[in-house]
């Protein structure tokens, strides 16, 4: 030992007085934050990036910056998943000027059932593409409704919407936003949305449901494309352990004041 110490030029008395240090506060303070930061990360299938880690580190009473959450995660190697650049998917059938924009991008509406968005994305599978279709509720960005389908009928598609007017029963008028797609400007569609509001986007301009269009991008980013899809009902599977066990229930909303979609509507039928 002591040959070893005289070639570090180290005392002995100095290498067991190093030894016999304790920690200190800010270094076990560190260590406790970062256990934290992990924990969340993990609860949350490592899908988290430093605003929403900081902020339930916060309702946890951790007087903790989104800037030092960050400098943790970068030590750590780890990080969010991020959204890649927009693709557009689906095409503008009908140009019509009949068909008007009512929502014009009022994204926030004051209480549950004012306004629904509903569009469709494709989800590829070693058999092939599937397609999903959803609708949203724009006040708690709650997925209401959601189908998968193995073609693009329009009845395939479009049995989304009989699903979301079952569970939400209102008796207001709703005003429901798509783009002009063909499945949008069917018979059919007109038929399951009487006494609706219908909205559409304008042509050639996916930002007018832009949330709809970001939720789909969310779901391939943080779930769908992390892990090699069989089938239909592989990925079936995946969308329904996504949607109704992580997106509405858990995973917190900058747009809901960091609450889930379900948290959400809940405080304001609390209130109402």
């Amino acid at each position: 030992m002591t040959g070893v110490l005289s070639k570090l030029h180290l005392s002995k008395s100095g290498y067991y007085n190093y030894l016999r240090r304790k920690p200190s506060k800010q270094s076990i303070s560190k260590k406790e934050r970062m256990q934290a930061i992990q924990t969340i990360y993990d609860d949350n299938h490592q899908i988290y990036g430093a605003p929403k880690i900081a902020k339930e580190m916060q309702k946890k009473g951790e007087k903790i910056s989104e800037r030092t959450v960050g400098v943790y995660m970068r030590e750590m190697g780890i990080k969010a998943c991020y959204i890649k650049p927009y693709v557009k998917t689906t095409f503008d059938s009908d140009f019509s000027t009949k068909l008007h924009n009512i929502l014009k991008r009022d994204f926030s509406p004051s209480k549950p059932n004012e306004a629904w968005c509903t569009d469709i994305t494709y989800i590829f599978t070693l058999e092939g593409f599937v397609y999903l279709t959803s609708v949203m509720d724009l006040y708690s960005r709650k997925i209401i409704a959601w189908t998968l389908s193995r073609t693009l009928e329009v009845e395939e598609v479009l049995k989304c919407i009989k699903m979301a007017r079952k569970r939400r029963k209102t008796a207001n008028p709703v005003i429901i936003h798509s783009d002009r797609g063909v499945h949008y400007t069917s018979k059919l569609y007109k038929k399951l949305t009487a006494g609706l509001i219908l909205s559409y986007s304008k042509k050639g301009t996916p930002w007018d449901n832009a949330c709809i269009e970001s939720f789909h991008s969310v779901i391939k980013r943080e779930w769908l494309n992390r892990t090699l899809i069989y089938d239909y009902d592989h990925a079936y599977d995946l969308c329904f352990e996504y949607i109704e066990t992580f997106y509405n229930t858990i995973r917190i909303h900058s747009h809901c004041g960091y609450e889930s979609p379900n948290q959400y509507e809940n405080n304001y039928y609390s209130k109402h």
